[in-house]
């Protein structure tokens, strides 16, 4: 029996070597060689007990102290400088590797074959440094055997150099002391480059995915190496978004919106592991502002969000969505405001501040061309502010959207910027229909976003008969028209100036209220004559009625609309009078 492990005995197999050209021993090593697989095939044959146990973690080997002080000094040091008589138990906890390469060391020591691999060989050589297995103590050692191995195999292409790092993760910092890891990367990054300007395999970016299976700290030092070299952003900014998808595929699905429903891992370690690597992920960015795509940059911020990234890690990539914010879409930021179950809203801070520093830097560039931004507001910014409309249409109907947080968004966009409000008015009408329990101070701070006076017709029609409407507004949408009328034309009416048009509509509007007034008051005076008439007889006041009546005529001259126009009062009592149907584009019914 060579060795045991947990008390179970193992015996040692013949293997095939990978390189044979790497395993076969110079000519003048060759008898020594010849005579240690002698000894070992001699000592196994005729079944010469063990006298030492190797203790490595669990497992215990029990083997010969000969054949493996023959070629390792660090056992061989353990023995001499021992203060037992005769040591019978050596624990080499701390080899690198663990039970299995020193297994493989063991069958070094007997002569055994065994296969050397790409994902063994860095194992092996830290193996061989820690029990000083090296050329100066015996020729042809495990040492020289590795690195052998590592020269014409493991740096020899790019798919060897990357699997050889990937397995250095667990061997550190041994293996930076002996060079692998630099040797590696240096080997993987010649190759990327040359890959990335002329690809030789379909698809091109087949390298990127290779990448992915590395810490994220070998895979920075590659990208920064290769950003030192030269290499294009864009091959860079590649490469970042295949590893960020591969290793974050529990966090980014799509950039669809789509996976904003899906389950998320709550795990404290894990979330603590993912959120070390989203900040990493994030430092490795390269300075060009366009270099992602927007979509890409707000998955990666929801993730910074969840798994609650650090405060400069989020603003980082908040200046960065800000800075291309002209390309954004509604999924883009709806990715940005629900929670992974899509059942709450995340904090809107994120998506305030983007918009905040979008308008900032175009009130910049308004300045700079010296044009008024109350005036002037270019194409970007009006399909920009279209976005943010149909956005609040969006996530108007979730309970947990105040009317601060709501009117915060809408206020940001400056009011010129919106050509058109009909969409803003659908927005509110949703929110309206979601909130039933608003006061009408609320519905009116709630619609204190929108300008009545910029809705089209159909828009109009549909707040003239939108009982969810504080009354103001109401009142608004209905005297536009009428203004329009009064006017004599459309286009002349369209000519005046905006301030003397609110004016004058604001008048009208208070005559329209004086008006109402009056009439309540008659009403309520036909009422109680209607009473004294039911308690005192039909002929007690025979003259009575004839004065109200000609004091109801002269009330109802003061009424703007006594030609034909229809009075607010029958917007919800008089349901014949409109016949016009209603339009969905303006309902959420």
């Amino acid at each position: 029996m060579l060795s045991q492990v947990k008390r179970s005995p193992l015996i040692f197999s013949s293997c095939k070597v990978e390189a044979n050209r790497v395993m076969a021993a110079p000519t003048k090593n060759r008898k020594v060689s010849f005579a240690m697989e002698r000894t070992a095939q001699w000592i196994m044959s005729q079944g010469i007990p063990t006298d030492v146990v190797i203790k490595v973690g669990e497992a215990n080997f029990s083997l010969h102290k000969f054949m493996l002080v023959a070629k390792s000094n660090h056992i061989r040091k353990l023995v001499m400088e021992s203060g037992e008589k005769d040591l019978t138990k050596i624990d080499l906890s701390g080899i690198p590797g663990g039970a299995n390469t020193f297994e493989k060391a063991a069958k070094f020591s007997y002569g055994v074959n065994f296969e050397i691999t790409v994902q063994n060989v860095a194992a092996l050589r830290c193996a061989a440094e820690y029990l000083q297995m090296t050329d100066h103590y015996c020729d042809d050692n495990l040492a020289g055997r590795t690195d052998d191995f590592l020269s014409q195999v493991g740096f020899s292409s790019f798919l060897s150099s990357v699997a050889v790092l990937k397995s250095c993760e667990d061997l550190l910092p041994l293996a930076e002391d002996l060079k692998i890891v630099d040797r590696c990367i240096e080997a993987a990054i010649f190759e990327a480059c040359k890959e990335a300007d002329f690809p030789s395999r379909s698809p091109p970016n087949w390298w990127m995915e290779e990448l992915t299976i590395l810490d994220v700290a070998f895979f920075g030092r590659i990208i920064s190496a290769m950003r030192a070299r030269g290499t294009k952003p864009v091959v860079l900014a590649r490469s970042i978004m295949t590893y960020t998808e591969r290793n974050l595929r529990d966090l980014v699905r799509d950039h669809s919106g789509n996976g904003t429903r899906s389950s998320a891992p709550t795990d404290h370690e894990h979330m603590t592991k993912q959120c070390k690597l989203v900040e990493s992920i994030v430092a490795l960015l390269p300075s060009e502002k366009a270099a992602f795509p927007i979509n890409f940059l707000c998955c990666l911020l929801r993730c910074a969000i969840f798994v609650k990234a650090s405060t400069g890690c989020k603003k980082e990539l908040e200046k960065r969505i800000s800075a291309i914010f002209e390309h954004v879409t509604v999924d883009d930021l709806l990715v940005l405001s629900f929670t992974y179950d899509g059942e709450r809203l995340f904090d809107l801070e994120s998506v305030r501040r983007i918009l905040a520093g979008f308008v900032e830097k175009e009130k910049s560039v308004a300045v700079f061309n010296a044009n008024d931004l109350r005036e002037f507001c270019s194409s970007t910014l009006q399909r920009v502010a279209k976005i943010v409309d149909v956005y609040l249409g969006e996530i108007a109907i979730y309970s947990d959207l105040s009317i601060s947080k709501f009117n915060g968004i809408a206020n940001l966009v400056p009011k010129a910027a919106r050509k058109v409000d009909d969409d803003l008015y659908r927005a509110i009408d949703i929110y309206l229909k979601a909130h039933p329990n608003l006061d009408e101070i609320e519905r009116e701070k709630v619609c204190s976003v929108m300008d009545p006076l910029k809705l089209s017709y159909e828009a109009r029609l549909h707040a003239s008969q939108n009982k969810r409407l504080p009354v103001q507004i109401v009142l608004h949408a209905l005297y536009y028209d009428q203004l329009k009328i009064r006017s004599g034309t459309s286009e002349s009416y369209n000519k005046q100036d905006p301030v003397t048009m609110r004016s004058q509509v604001l008048a009208d509007v208070s005559l329209v209220r004086e008006n109402e007034d009056l009439r309540s008051e008659l009403t309520m005076m036909k009422m109680y004559i209607s009473d004294l008439q039911k308690s005192h007889g039909p002929k007690g006041l025979t003259r009575r009625p004839t004065f109200f009546s000609s004091m109801s005529k002269t009330l109802g001259k003061l009424n703007p609309f006594r030609h034909g126009s229809k009075d607010t009062s029958n917007i919800v009592d008089d349901p014949e009078e409109v016949k016009k149907p209603r339009r969905r584009r303006f309902s959420i019914s």
